[in-house]
């Protein structure tokens, strides 16, 4: 596979080689694409945790369990 980076990207991994930081460019990209990829992973868990969370108070107020929204903000506001 052949990339064409922009003239600045081109220099990050030439800098990162230079510095000593990879072997080579190749390394560099491939560093880059695992990092790439734990962040991807990274933000899916963070979206699975919001979607069980948001189902969780669906659950709730199915149950009931729901308060006043106008009363749980003047209860905020009372306790600051």
């Amino acid at each position: 596979m052949n990339l064409q980076l922009s003239n600045e990207l081109e220099e990050l991994v030439q800098s990162k080689v230079r510095n000593g930081n990879y072997p080579s460019a190749e390394e560099v990209v491939i560093d880059a694409l695992r990092m790439m990829g734990e962040r991807d992973t990274l933000l899916n868990m963070q979206k699975d945790a919001i979607r069980k969370k948001i189902a969780e108070g669906q659950a709730s107020l199915a149950r009931g369990e729901g308060v006043d929204g106008e009363a749980a903000f003047a209860e905020i506001l009372a306790d600051l």
